[in-house]
């Protein structure tokens, strides 16, 4: 058996410069159609997370429009990914050129790099991973694509004109992948001899290239018009079936000097303080716990020290915001919470509804994704001599 190919580096490239295109009956003031809301989060996003999950991507090129006005945002909710930008020009081929020219302090000549469309959402790690392990076998360039399964006919003026044999027919999908020198060489000559290539295949082909064609979903779908927005939904929520996170949280504190507690975000009248670094809200920080621990992200502790001055007295919604922040960030959101205070007092039932909205609303969520109840400890323990008061928190995560 031969070694295995030494793995080259492979870069990526999404063009999502467009023209500003909106869906048909958008609004003027709507945003163009690749950040338009698909599940909560825009198409763009949920495509570049799809990419920044492959670990073998050195890093991604996002190509804008000049002065895209949309992206900042998306950016700020990708904080940390391995991204760059570039800006784009009159076409898709010249806005892939452009990318790959931003690569060139960076990229080798031997490298590959990968394009793919900023529409397509629905890419499967399955479907990068069988486009490089195409690469490791030998293929000099790759094209994702789809055999023609249904009956194809050639239109002329509105009838059908004949019956096209769909034999050895594909669809072609993306992402594309191509060496580095020779994706550039063939998007310069078609560009100079003014050729308007709808895939970087069709300017390799140009070259003499034949890459491989690897087997892709039909579920690969680019969303061009409003109803593709429907059918992508459905098989990204296909998809997340069985896909969700659990995450448990607990935090205590002792009573001290003081006339009011924090839980939940309100101040409750009460006979004691509590004694905190912060202001001792634990519903809080067992919930920020909860989803720090679902997403693999350590404790509160790592994030907000109690040896750090500036979170002394600090609110903890602070703590739960940030820590939203985070969750949306790695591609979650709240599926629901559910918190247990444990308390002799006070009593916190006429409270709970507004808890609730209150933490939802730092969280991003429905109020009824979040539930807070309380129990006693039936006079057990420290908890039961009134010397303090406790919550736990679980709360699960959906994609």
């Amino acid at each position: 058996m031969s070694p295995p190919r030494p793995a080259t580096p492979v870069w990526a490239i999404v063009p999502a410069a467009g023209r500003g295109e909106r869906f048909t009956g958008a609004s003027a003031d709507a945003p163009p159609k690749q950040y338009a809301n698909l599940l909560g989060a825009s198409i763009l996003e949920r495509t570049l997370r799809r990419l920044l999950a492959e670990p073998r991507l050195q890093s991604v090129v996002v190509v804008l429009a000049p002065g895209d006005p949309h992206w900042p945002g998306v950016a700020a909710r990708l904080q940390g990914a391995s991204l760059r930008t570039a800006i784009g020009g009159a076409s898709r081929q010249d806005s892939v050129l452009s990318g790959i020219e931003s690569l060139a302090e960076l990229a080798a000549a031997e490298d590959f790099v990968l394009v793919h469309d900023a529409a397509r959402p629905c890419l499967t790690a399955a479907e990068i991973g069988a486009l490089l392990a195409a690469l490791d076998e030998g293929a000099e360039g790759a094209v994702l694509g789809a055999p023609l399964v249904d009956t194809i006919k050639r239109e002329s003026e509105g009838r059908v004109a004949t019956t096209v044999d769909r034999q050895g027919l594909w669809r072609a999908l993306t992402p594309q992948v191509f060496r580095y020198a020779e994706l550039r060489r063939a998007l310069l000559e078609a560009r100079a001899a003014g050729i308007a290539v709808t895939d970087e295949a069709q300017a390799m082909e140009r070259l003499g290239a034949t890459p491989a064609l690897v087997a892709g979903s039909a579920f690969n779908i680019k969303i061009t018009r409003r109803e593709d927005l429907a059918a992508a939904a459905k098989i990204l929520r296909t998809e997340s079936v069985g896909s969700m996170r659990i995450g448990h949280g607990f935090d205590v504190h002792a009573f001290g000097p003081g006339d009011h507690v924090i839980l939940g975000g309100l101040s409750l009248p009460h006979s004691h303080g509590v004694v905190a670094h912060s202001d001792g809200d634990v519903i809080i920080h067992a919930l920020c716990d909860a989803i720090l621990g679902a997403l693999g992200l350590g404790d509160i502790g790592r994030h907000f020290p109690d040896t750090d001055p500036q979170w002394r007295g600090a609110d903890s919604r602070v703590f739960l915001r940030e820590v939203a922040a985070k969750m949306r960030a790695a591609g979650w959101q709240l599926a629901n919470a559910d918190v247990t205070v444990l308390a002799e007092a006070p009593r916190i039932a006429k409270h709970r509804l507004a808890m609730a909205a209150l933490l939802a609303a730092d969280l991003g969520a429905d109020a009824d994704r979040v539930n807070i109840k309380a129990t006693t400890t039936e006079k057990l323990g420290s908890i039961g001599r009134g010397e303090g008061l406790a919550a736990m928190a679980a709360v699960l995560l959906e994609p």
